[in-house]
């Protein structure tokens, strides 16, 4: 990898395992978290197969199809867009000869980068130590070394690998206590504002949804915004007064979500995601423009379920109306996110202002108990009439 501050070019992997396995064949969205990752990536490689190869991944063929993308772009790595074992990241690398990295390494490297808090480092630091802990044997070559004797930490002829898996363990062990005493501290904190009666609100979204865009609309504060996936980690809690309600509420901007956001993220993230998990009103930011929409729309909904924050009142906010051909004819509908289950829909631009109005509205209406509820006993016949028919985006995600 080069040091002269040049970013690294990559080659993009992705491959289609099937039905049941997540798969973007334009691999857009790893271009885009290599782009935010500092990376340029010069090729993209696609393949299809029934079932990983147990050494490869990709098998033999077409590791070495990657290795000549490599040589003749002068590629410095290769980055897969599916989950690799440790076996199949070594064999990789010492088939094409570059350094391998999967997408939950990438994302593990842009949260290092962007990590601004002390909680968020210590949250991020966590999370890759758990993801290296798999990896030692493929990190560091002296782990074959054995240690021992007089003078030397750890028992007669015990194995370096030993050694540092040890030592991971107990900075791993350290960091969840440190964790569990910022989650106190976060505790303490929320039961402040549930006495003082404050109704809590957070923004939930798919990364890059314009989450942090729409807060600082909001509340006219200057949260970090960008057009890049994960541009901010840390939670930022604001007041937002309702002159229609006389009074303030609290809104919270949170981390973004992710498809295949690995596991050991949002364990190590429960604390700042406890802000959703906890809030009385959760405004779910979607990319009206993505053409995933619907995807990154379930996606969000898994996490939500995974961290017990799905049964919360919610309001669908379609960020970035400004970027649609065709705009809605309606600034709100309803959409039925499952069942008996309707959740309003409202259309905005955050950076131009547009529809802020109407979602200010549907806050106060929550704020003041008056529930969200459709103002309809016949949801489906009311839905005909208006909805679908009057807006230039599909009627539920």
């Amino acid at each position: 990898m080069p040091g002269d501050g040049q970013s690294n070019r990559a080659v993009l992997v992705g491959v289609d395992l099937g039905s049941g396995h997540s798969f973007d064949p334009t691999l857009d969205e790893l271009a885009l978290l290599a782009s935010s990752a500092g990376d340029e990536v010069v090729a993209r490689v696609v393949c299809r197969r029934s079932a990983p190869d147990a050494a490869l991944f990709v098998g033999s063929g077409k590791a070495d199809e990657i290795k000549e993308l490599v040589l003749a772009h002068g590629a410095h790595g290769v980055l897969f867009d599916q989950a690799l074992s440790p076996a199949q990241q070594r064999n990789l690398e010492r088939h094409i000869g570059v350094p391998v990295a999967d997408r939950t390494a990438l994302i593990l490297e842009i949260f290092a980068q962007r990590a601004k808090s002390h909680e968020g480092k210590l949250q991020v630091e966590l999370a890759r130590l758990q993801y290296l802990s798999t990896r030692l044997v493929r990190r560091w070559s002296h782990l074959e070394r054995q240690r021992g004797g007089v003078g030397h930490r750890g028992g007669p002829g015990e194995a370096q690998i030993e050694l540092d898996r040890r030592m991971l363990g107990e900075r791993i062990k350290t960091l969840r206590a440190r964790l569990e005493k910022v989650k106190k501290q976060r505790g303490t904190q929320r039961r402040s504002r549930e006495r003082s009666g404050s109704f809590r609100i957070s923004l939930v979204g798919y990364t890059n949804a314009g989450k942090s865009t729409l807060f600082n609309a909001l509340v006219k504060a200057k949260a970090f915004a960008a057009d890049q996936l994960f541009a901010t980690l840390d939670t930022t809690t604001r007041s937002l007064y309702l002159v229609e309600l006389g009074a303030s509420v609290s809104l919270s901007d949170t981390v973004g979500f992710i498809r295949d956001l690995p596991h050991k993220l949002v364990e190590a993230f429960q604390a700042t995601l406890q802000e959703a998990a906890d809030a009385d009103l959760l405004l779910h930011v979607v990319d009206a423009a993505s053409p995933t929409v619907h995807e990154q729309v379930k996606e969000v909904e898994r996490v939500l379920k995974e961290i017990d924050a799905d049964r919360i009142p919610q309001v669908l906010v379609y960020n970035k109306i400004d970027q649609l051909e065709s705009l809605p004819r309606l600034p709100q509908d309803w959409v039925e996110r499952e069942p008996g289950l309707w959740v309003p829909r409202v259309f905005v631009s955050a950076v131009q202002g547009k529809g802020l109005e109407v979602l200010r509205a549907l806050i106060t209406q929550a704020a003041a108990g008056k529930g969200l509820n459709p103002p309809f006993e016949t949801p489906s016949a009311q839905l005909t009439e208006s909805a679908p028919d009057a807006v230039a985006l599909p009627s539920s995600p």
